[in-house]
């Protein structure tokens, strides 16, 4: 797996076992005590290394292309996945996906931001850069879990809204605002998890929930540390400096109230184990489930004003 600049050392080492493994393999040879003190010297550079990561570098790991998409827990985490399409209005936006799905078999609607592996699926996906339609077929799926009764998962992982003229056109601003106000009114349990990048209103516009939850990796910030470094020191070179400033990480964003949890990601980030990652993520939402469930729907929507009031709020 290639790593990123920081984790260069690790990759080092890491093939570097491999190689002996495979020389150990091919020429019957005992490296035993060789491989074991690597692996030992590698276990405390990974511990080094990725509890001591700077907010940059944790950006860096949001958006590593192997990281576990809206699609990938899914498929590990539910089961019976139906997924709906479109607004109603405009058109389908295949930047966020939604359907009915169960989860130890709960039913659920859930709802997510979806990137893609490649060039083609990142054309066909945006990048997770949703338009107003998918904000419009967000809502729409929310009020129809209302409907039924059923509860809501949002799983965030965009850079942040499409900024195109088109999307303008069509009333981009509107659409996360109307989202805004609406989700506070929906009256069943919203859970909101940011699986990887949270940018901006385009990750608020399913982002307004009973519980909301941050990767340990992940970021949620009003503005990307590159846009942030542009406004304020006019290069983009500066976003190391610009992710410090924004305290956008999960552990900053709980120390501040703004979220409820920093869920625990494997070493190295959830795309070293996406199995593991998945199980530890269904673990935290039927958490979540099992406590708003038990909520009655006037409490439930009082509780999640008082939530979001209670943000910024100092002293």
């Amino acid at each position: 797996m290639a790593g990123l600049d920081f984790e260069k050392p690790i990759v080092e080492l890491e093939k570097k076992i491999q190689e002996l493994k495979s020389f150990t393999s091919h020429k019957k040879v005992d490296l035993s005590s060789e491989i074991n003190n690597l692996e030992e010297k590698l276990n405390h550079l990974k511990h080094d290394i990725y509890n001591n990561l700077t907010a940059w570098q944790k950006v860096q790991l949001a958006r590593h292309p192997q990281r576990p998409f809206t699609m990938d827990y899914i498929n590990m985490m539910m089961a019976d996945f139906v997924e709906l399409h479109g607004d109603r209005t405009f058109a389908e936006d295949m930047a966020i996906v939604s359907g009915f799905a169960k989860i130890d078999g709960q039913k659920i609607m859930v709802i997510g931001h979806q990137k893609g592996r490649d060039t083609k699926e990142n054309l066909k996906r945006n990048f997770g850069c949703a338009h107003p339609e998918g904000y419009r077929k967000a809502l729409r799926m929310m009020q129809l879990a209302e409907k039924f009764n059923l509860p809501v998962l949002a799983l965030i992982d965009t850079p942040g809204a499409y900024p195109g003229i088109g999307a303008e056109e069509r009333g981009q601003a509107q659409a996360i605002a109307v989202n805004l106000r609406e989700m506070m009114h929906i009256a069943t349990p919203i859970i909101a998890v940011v699986i990887g990048e949270g940018g901006s209103g385009g990750a608020l516009g399913i982002g307004v929930a009973d519980k909301v939850a941050v990767l340990e990796n992940a970021y949620y910030s009003v503005i990307s540390p590159e846009g942030c470094a542009a406004i304020l020191w006019k290069s983009s070179l500066k976003a190391p400096d610009a992710a410090e400033v924004l305290k956008l990480t999960a552990a900053g964003l709980v120390k501040m109230g703004i979220i409820d949890e920093a869920i625990n990601e494997p070493l190295g980030g959830a795309h070293r184990d996406p199995q593991k990652m998945g199980e530890t993520l269904k673990e935290a939402v039927l958490r979540y489930l099992k406590e708003l469930n038990s909520k009655s729907k006037d409490k439930l929507l009082k509780d999640r004003y008082d939530k979001f009031r209670r943000i910024g709020v100092l002293g």
